[in-house]
């Protein structure tokens, strides 16, 4: 694959990455869980939220090199619900950090041809906040491109809560209900599942994130902490994930013979 070279140099070790995918094999979803801001300011004996503040940069990169790619649907674990156990001050400046954001990159994200969703319980945001990310929401909604996820007051667990609530609340048949019904009444409904689940800060753990979605993804940890996580580190993940197996629980032989009647028609 080519990237444009204002993204990557020539003979850089990006260049050699994306020149080895196969654009037939890319990850239709990729979600992130975009750890370790906390532990990069730390490292510097920086305030927590100067981590916070870089990792900024490593989201518009990996935002802008998913779209570049082609990648379908990106999820990034921005706010977790437990994230609000948070010192108010931090969790002040995240939430004007994200305001922030939404404000001076919606023209980026427009040009970029990238639709937007926020998904999470979003009434438990700041009124300010919502305001913002319904007019970057509308502000995006003409375009066609990749659908950028991004997880605010979300939690997997509290997910399959209100899903099911709603199903209820819909009087949904129990016996009508399968997996295909569940999938509706998620946030994500309309999305493909993460096919690659990528975690940064080495951390061995899902963090209550996309629960029933990532069943069968791939995950690529790294040590990375997030603001240092870069386009290269974004194609380092693809890769490992071109180079996996995916059987969903069937054997090699079973996926080869599924496919081959696949071609058969």
């Amino acid at each position: 694959m080519n990237l444009p070279p204002e993204m990557v140099a020539r003979g850089s070790e990006e260049e050699r990455l994306a020149a080895g995918l196969d654009p037939a094999r890319l990850p239709r979803h990729v979600a992130v869980i975009m750890d370790g801001n906390g532990r990069w300011a730390k490292g510097r004996f920086l305030p927590r939220v100067a981590g916070h503040r870089a990792g900024v940069q490593s989201v518009r990169e990996t935002i802008e090199g998913s779209a570049r790619l082609g990648i379908e649907v990106l999820t990034l674990y921005a706010f977790s619900k437990e994230n609000w156990k948070r010192p108010r001050a931090e969790v002040d400046t995240l939430m004007g950090l994200l305001r922030e954001y939404l404000r001076r990159e919606r023209q980026a994200l427009r040009d970029n041809n990238i639709r937007l969703k926020v998904i999470g319980r979003l009434d438990d945001l700041p009124a300010s906040v919502r305001a913002e990310v319904t007019e970057a929401v509308e502000y995006l909604s003409e375009n066609d491109g990749m659908q950028l996820n991004i997880a605010l007051s979300y939690g997997g667990r509290a997910e399959l809560v209100d899903a099911c609530r709603r199903m209820l609340a819909e009087g949904i048949d129990p016996a009508s209900v399968d997996e295909d019904t569940v999938d509706r009444y998620l946030y994500t409904a309309g999305c493909p599942d993460p096919d690659l689940l990528i975690r940064t800060s080495g951390e061995m753990r899902i963090s209550n994130f996309l629960l029933w979605q990532i069943a069968y993804s791939e995950i690529w940890i790294t040590d990375t902490l997030w603001p240092d996580f870069k386009l290269r580190h974004l194609l380092e993940a693809i890769t490992a994930y071109q180079g996996r197996e995916r059987r969903f629980g069937g054997t090699s032989s079973s996926r080869s013979e599924q496919s081959a009647a696949a071609a058969r028609g």
